[in-house]
């Protein structure tokens, strides 16, 4: 319950800050149409502030329990075979990925976002934004921190893989719940390689990782 708790504060100050930012914007303005390249770059930059003020939640909760900050969210750096074999799956699971929403003729990522990059010239702010603070900022949330507590209770880690996955496929809204299958799916294999090498950093590389190749496919 601790962890849980903690874990809503966390995102708390995420949603809020993001997300007070964003409407700030758009209150000046007649709907996202009309903003500039500046308006939407500092958009994106308001998602990179709200990152570290939420690993700034996680980090005074693992403090006033008066433990190391990197050891609790096992930020121990993976081993080249690690990551190369991380990698290897998440390919292979994209590929299902993929050949299942062909299949299946699911749209499930809007475009807007990245329409909008592209017309306003923030491409850079985006990619920052969406490839290396969110999965720094769900990575060190979901697999370090709930993880971690999680695991240590009933659940276990094969419980807390689970568990974990579900959050983080349900906090994913802009998606449908065929899309949302494939993160629970992703989730599984990042709370594995999470358990498996003791690394949260592998779950953030593996997750950027992920983010980018989708960037750019859905961007381009």
């Amino acid at each position: 319950m601790e962890t849980a708790f903690v874990s809503l504060i966390a995102y708390g100050v995420y949603s809020l800050t993001s997300g007070l930012a964003f409407t700030i914007v758009l209150a000046m303005h007649d709907g996202a149409k009309t903003l500039s390249s500046a308006q939407i770059q500092a958009d994106g930059a308001a998602y990179i502030v709200a990152s570290p003020l939420t690993i700034a939640v996680l980090w005074i909760a693992i403090r006033m329990a008066r433990r190391d900050f990197a050891e609790y969210l096992a930020l121990n750096w993976p081993s080249s075979g690690e990551l190369l074999r991380a990698l290897a799956i998440m390919a292979i699971l994209l590929s299902a990925e993929s050949l299942a929403v062909s299949i299946v003729g699911a749209e499930e990522i809007s475009p807007n976002p990245y329409a909008s990059a592209e017309r306003a010239g923030g491409f850079l702010i985006f990619l920052i934004a969406g490839c290396i603070a969110a999965p720094v900022m769900e990575e060190f949330v979901v697999r370090g921190f709930m993880f971690r507590g999680w695991s240590q209770s009933f659940l276990g880690p094969i419980g807390s893989i689970v568990v974990t996955s579900v959050v983080w496929a349900m906090i994913h809204t802009q998606y449908g719940w065929f899309g949302r299958f494939w993160i629970f799916a992703t989730g599984l294999a990042l709370g594995h390689f999470r358990w498996r090498s003791n690394s949260t950093w592998l779950t953030v590389m593996v997750h950027s990782a992920i983010n980018i190749v989708i960037f750019f496919t859905m961007g381009l």
